[in-house]
């Protein structure tokens, strides 16, 4: 899939949020990379590989920003990779799943909630 069918699908699956997800939304960029860089790799607190990282927050979780946070750094953004997305999708409509799915776990990490906190509230 081409990098603008691919960001076509990235638009319906962040059209398809919940209003509450999207207006959350509104400060953070969106981004597409085929793989993450070595940078982000390195940033990460839990090791994992190029090709299974499906996206990431980037920024100041929400929960440690002061109340008067001004920040002159370009904004918050998640970055989601597109071979590692298509590697575990068969159809269009799965890469637009995984696509929701991936954007709503990394908002979770925009409000300060840790892959432990995540795993809880997927088990509800």
């Amino acid at each position: 899939m081409d990098s603008a069918e691919f960001n076509k699908l990235v638009e319906q699956a962040v059209d398809d949020l919940p209003q509450d997800f999207q207006d959350k939304l509104e400060n953070i960029a969106i981004t597409v990379e085929n793989y993450p860089s070595p940078a982000v790799l390195r940033s990460l607190e839990e090791r994992t590989g190029k090709h299974s990282l499906l996206g990431v927050y980037i920024g100041i979780p929400y929960n440690k920003r002061p109340a008067y946070h001004i920040s002159g750094k370009l904004p918050d953004r998640i970055e989601l990779y597109q071979k590692n997305i298509e590697s575990i999708c068969r159809t269009p409509q799965e890469i637009v799943e995984q696509i929701k799915e991936t954007i709503i776990h990394e908002v979770g990490h925009y409000f300060g909630l840790s892959e432990d906190d995540l795993e809880r509230l997927q088990d509800l």
